[in-house]
Parts: C-alpha cells; structure tokens; sequence
C-alpha cells in the first residue's frame, strides 16, 4: 500500500508540477515577475524531482547481485536525498538570489493580472497534489502526528511529496502576496519581497529533508513500539528465555533486517533449538512484515551461570 501510494502521489505532483511550470514561465515572460520566475524554476524543480523519486522506486526493484547481497532497496532513500538538495540549490538558492537582487533595483510589473490568474489556478492545481499526498500518506500515517510521520516514516516519497506540495501551495501564496502588494501599492519592492519568503520557505523545507534522508540513507533501525513487538515474539517460545542483545535497519522501505543472540533454555536438545529458532522467526514476520532478513543466534545465559 506504502508504495502504490507513493507513486500515485508522486503521479499527482509530477502533472501538477508540470503544468503549473509551464503556465508560470508564461506569466514571468508576460509580467517580468521575480515571484513568478522564483516559483516557475521551483516547479521545474519539483517536475524533475517526481521524476527522481520514480526512478529511485524503480531502481530499488533490481534483484540482490554478488555486490550487493542486501539488495538495491536503499536506492528509494539515496534519490530522495538527491531531491532535498536540489530543492535547496534550485529551488532555495535561486529564490534568494532572485529575490534579493529585486529588492536591490525593483522594476514595474506588466500585466500583473495574468500572473494573479496563473497563480490562483497553480494553486488550484497544487491544492488538488496536495490533498492527494495527504489522502495516500494517511492510510499509512497510523496514530502518528504528521510531524511523527515525516520523522518517522521509513518510506521515503511520501514525506517528500508530502513537504514539497505543502511547500509549493505556500509558495504559491507567498508569490500572489508579493504580486498582489506590488500592484495595490505601486511599489514593485514587495515582488523582491515575495520572492525571499518563497528561498526562505524552500530552505526549511530542504533542510528538513536532508536531515531525514540522510538518516534513513545510513540506516535507521525500528522504532521503539516495532522493536517490542520484534523482542516479544522473539521470547513468546518457553524455550527462548531472554534476548541478549538486538540489532535491527532498514536496508529499504520494505525490508528490515533484523540480527538477535537469544539466551536459549539449558539442555535443550539440538533438534529443538532449531525448531525453536525457526518458530521464533515466523513469529517475527507474522507480526513485522518488513521484517524479510531475520539472523537469529542461540546461546546460554551467561549472566545466570
């Protein structure tokens, strides 16, 4: 569901984003707009993003080689850090730069109201992305708070898309503020204006997703209510009495690898052991799914010898 999700999202934002793009290059060639020129390289920018993270799915797909025993899972995460940077380089810097140089020689918009009607059908169109990402990142969310979710979630795209939309639709506004001011007051400054709340904006955003991205590109492991779930099942045998230690990550969206010593009942036989161990792994995968790759090493409790 994660997945089918996420490229119906990105599905959304990619069209969405392209259109919007388009008709924005149109309104800054008609208008002159800084604002409109911040949010048209921001919609290229997001249009080649969709298309990174539809590549990194695919990507993720190739079956485990030699090389990479673990799979090609972590590709999903090492795309969608790519995306955080170009949204901060294309996207943040650029806006700064544009916005910055136009409030230092402002020059008078020309037909400002094209560009109020492009952006007031961009974020018609961004408002419909949006909700999209939302309605898809919801069946996944749980009883996680958004902010958990995009903390939290070891599926990549959808916090991506998720934080990209809600940024554009903010830009989007931000930009009809600078337009709308210019004209009401005469003064084009306001455009300049407009412009670095769309870099400044854009900013928070990319580094949020960088922070995120790289933590799940190094590898994070589950969080605290799977890891109990993972230890319970583990000792829920009579012959398992206790977990010495645990290690677990995600080595992609879908696939946690998971490498536990358990302290095994003295004197059991060998046969036992082994069934033990095997039982102890379904119970595992009945309850964690994700968890695909389970290593499980018996031995005695040294601690009570």
């Amino acid at each position: 569901m994660a997945a089918n999700g996420g490229t119906k999202a990105i599905l959304a934002a990619l069209f969405a984003n392209a259109g919007i793009a388009a008709a924005k290059f149109v309104g800054f060639l008609i208008t002159g707009s800084s604002s409109m020129l911040a949010e048209s390289v921001h919609s290229v920018a997001d249009t080649s993003n969709q298309g990174l993270l539809l590549l990194g799915q695919r990507t993720s797909r190739r079956k485990a080689t030699r090389e990479h025993p673990f799979g090609y899972g972590r590709d999903r995460y090492f795309y969608s850090f790519i995306v955080a940077l170009m949204l901060f380089t294309l996207g943040s810097a650029f806006a700064l730069y544009e916005g910055v140089h136009k409030v230092q020689h402002p020059e008078e918009l020309t037909s400002p109201l094209v560009a109020v009607v492009i952006l007031v059908v961009a974020i018609a169109l961004e408002t419909y992305s949006f909700a999209t990402a939302i309605r898809e990142s919801a069946k996944v969310k749980g009883d996680k708070t958004w902010w958990g979710f995009i903390r939290q979630s070891k599926t990549p795209e959808l916090p991506v898309v998720l934080l990209e939309d809600a940024g554009a639709l903010f830009g989007l506004v931000f930009a009809l503020i600078g337009v709308g001011l210019s004209v009401v007051t005469g003064d084009p400054v306001w455009d300049g204006i407009g412009t670095i709340m769309i870099g400044v904006l854009l900013g928070v955003i990319a580094i949020i997703l960088i922070i995120e991205m790289k933590s799940l590109l190094i590898g994070e492991g589950s969080g605290e209510r799977e890891l109990e779930t993972i230890v319970g099942e583990l000792t829920a045998s009579e012959a398992v009495e206790r977990v010495i230690h645990i290690r677990t990550q995600y080595i992609g969206p879908d696939e946690l690898l998971v490498a536990a010593k358990l302290a095994m009942r003295r004197g059991l036989p060998l046969t036992e052991v082994a069934q033990a161990i095997d039982e102890a792994e379904s119970k595992v995968r009945a309850k964690v799914p994700a968890a695909r790759l389970i290593y499980l090493e018996p031995d005695l409790d040294r601690a009570t010898a």
